[in-house]
């Protein structure tokens, strides 16, 4: 089975590097970390949504699933072949939030293919570097890691991930190789109004982190009539000090301006507002709410529009849910959009 022993060994020592930076950044003068730290410093630099709360959660969150362990156990359920052909795989990564596009990155190296990645222009610092750290514990993957700029050129299947617009000219572009196309998805919850304030708070986590931008971030929530919006309020309040970002007040501002001056309805508490709202993909600072009258109606228009969905939040409403404050702590077989990446490059 572990036919790729030595780049499974370099991502079990990269998981415990990024593992003792997150623990140690701030006090080690450890040259590495030093330039570790310049690397996440940079990275927002780029992108002031990557603040570094963020990006070393994003870290935190990489460490804890690049052990031994996790690794051999997610891949015990492939036939990995050191004999079969090496295929070069296409990677347009997207930029919302920090290292989105890893899981491919890590997917396409455990299946012993190459890596022809075009890096967002919002996201180029943190994957390169962490490719160095890689190379350094297996020299064979110099010749498996290309960044590329511009067109993509002698390559055998592409992963890309944009959003609605960039689908259609993804599929002009690689649609006679084989390929995975993501589109915009977004995450709901689905609450019954017998939530604990605990659990609000946590949903508050789910709506938040990276500041709502991920695919995996709740933008809408199903609510049953009459549902008391004070006690989601009072759930999420811990998350005030999110309006002090420039940039998410900015959409804040303009936003609720936009709303008002539509003379649609919403609900303020000073950093979100509310709208109903039968859209899925809400704008910065906002969340779209929609009331249910039945759970057997609302499974049925959940399975109607999952296309558009990435995941579900609950407390034991339906099957396929997640806890809340779960959503940006996905597993290695959490396949985005519920596409199996290893088995598409296995099978290559």
């Amino acid at each position: 089975m572990m036919a790729y022993t030595s780049t499974l060994q370099a991502f079990v020592k990269l998981g415990s590097f990024i593992s003792d930076f997150c623990e140690n950044h701030n006090s080690s003068n450890n040259e590495d970390y030093q330039e570790f730290l310049d690397a996440t410093i940079r990275a927002e630099q780029q992108n002031s949504w990557f603040n570094q709360e963020n990006v070393l959660f994003a870290l935190e969150q990489w460490s804890i699933l690049l052990t031994k362990e996790h690794l051999t156990n997610w891949l015990s359920h492939y036939s990995l072949d050191s004999s079969k052909e090496t295929k070069t795989v296409g990677l347009v990564m997207a930029g919302n939030i920090p290292l989105v596009g890893f899981h491919d990155f890590l997917c396409v190296l455990l299946s012993g293919n190459k890596i022809m990645a075009k890096l967002s222009s919002n996201d180029t610092v943190l994957l390169p570097f962490l490719s160095k750290f890689l190379i350094s514990q297996d020299p064979s993957l110099q010749d498996k890691i290309q960044f590329v700029e511009g067109k993509f050129e002698d390559f055998d299947a592409v992963i890309a991930t944009g959003s609605n617009n960039t689908s259609r000219y993804f599929e002009y572009y690689f649609g006679k190789k084989p390929n995975i196309i993501r589109k915009n998805r977004n995450s709901v919850a689905v609450l019954s109004g017998n939530e604990s304030k605990e659990q609000l708070t946590a949903l508050g986590e789910d709506i938040f982190r990276y500041y709502g931008l991920g695919c995996r971030n709740v933008s809408k929530i199903y609510v049953p009539k009459d549902y008391n919006f004070d006690e989601f309020f009072n759930g999420i309040f811990p998350f005030k000090d999110i309006i002090h970002q420039n940039k998410y007040a900015n959409n804040y501002d303009y936003n609720k301006a936009v709303y008002l001056m539509s003379e649609f309805k919403i609900l303020d508490n000073g950093f979100l507002i509310l709208k109903e709202d039968k859209s899925f993909s809400s704008p910065i600072a906002s969340l779209f709410y929609e009331y249910y009258d039945t759970l057997s109606g609302l499974k049925k228009e959940i399975q109607e529009n999952a296309e558009h969905i990435q995941c579900i939040v609950s407390g034991g409403v339906l099957e396929e849910e997640i806890n809340y404050g779960a959503t940006q702590k996905p597993k290695l077989d959490d396949y985005a959009d519920g596409v199996n990446t290893m088995n598409f490059l296995l099978q290559l």
